[in-house]
């Protein structure tokens, strides 16, 4: 009885960690086949038959990012870009978040219904009217033009990511702090922000890994090299006769390095922050 048992725990034990171990060779496999291949020569790259490990390791692919201005521009558009997005997005869906989940207004439901509403709408579909509309307003190849687009279609999941999450805080701490004296914005600031870090992190992490990575509109909406992100700069790299493929994946470790970067510093909080905001909304 015993040994049958044992068997009963150790057989689905090895069938989750086989399972766990094809899973994370299935998803490391090609990312270290990227960073392998930034560090090749672009004749070795072609050699047959493929190989992982580079004879010669070498770093001119890195050299040619770093020492190009242009290419160099491409990663401080993305920041800027993606950071003012997340900062405003964040702090949008604070504020909305507070009201919805805090306060019963009219048409609170119907603007419930519109905001989930948005995330059905493909964001292709919105490429035309989005392109005359930035044309129309006069700021076409203007940062201006990705931050506003970017923030349309990060705001409503991002609200309805901090509902979720600050209704699970329950409302006596508000109502706490008004016996005290204080006001609404004392409670949001002093109390419920200070609880709602996972929530805050799972937002900012996810409105940055969209607005970073983001390539349809930020290629109709820009174009002038001062103006491309990095999506764009990879997909530069593909001339009519040839590709740079060492440059391509040299680019795509450096663009991919702040998103890991990033995950890593906020796992703990990103993890926390989904799981409660995907509970109560």
């Amino acid at each position: 009885m015993a040994k049958r048992s044992l068997s009963r725990t150790i057989v689905p034990t090895l069938l989750i960690y086989l399972g766990l171990a094809v899973g994370l060779v299935f998803a490391g496999f090609p990312i270290l086949w990227m960073f392998f291949t930034s560090l090749k020569s672009n004749t070795e790259i072609f050699a047959l038959p493929p190989r992982l490990l580079p004879d010669h390791f070498t770093s001119v692919a890195y050299l040619a990012i770093f020492n190009d201005p242009t290419k160099v521009r491409f990663f401080i558009n993305s920041y800027l870009v993606a950071g003012v997005v997340t900062g405003l997005t964040v702090l949008i869906a604070i504020l909305t978040a507070y009201a919805f989940s805090r306060y019963t207004f009219r048409l609170k439901k119907t603007l419930n219904v519109f905001i989930i509403s948005t995330q059905t709408v493909p964001p292709i579909t919105l490429l035309i009217p989005y392109f005359g509309m930035v044309v129309a307003l006069g700021i076409f190849n203007t940062y201006f033009a990705l931050i506003l687009t970017y923030m349309v279609f990060t705001l409503p999941y991002a609200i309805l990511l901090m509902t979720g999450y600050l209704n699970t805080l329950p409302k006596e701490l508000d109502e706490a702090v008004l016996v005290d004296g204080g006001s609404s914005w004392t409670a949001l600031w002093r109390v419920i922000i200070p609880l709602s870090v996972p929530g805050i992190v799972a937002t900012a992490v996810y409105t940055f890994l969209l607005a970073w990575n983001e390539f349809l509109f930020a290629l109709t909406l820009t174009k002038s090299m001062d103006m491309r992100t990095v999506p764009i700069g990879i997909e530069l790299l593909m001339g009519q006769h040839a590709f740079e493929w060492n440059e391509m994946m040299a680019m795509s470790v450096l663009g991919s390095l702040p998103l890991l970067v990033l995950y890593l510093i906020a796992q703990r909080y990103f993890l926390a922050g989904m799981a409660a905001g995907s509970v109560k909304s």
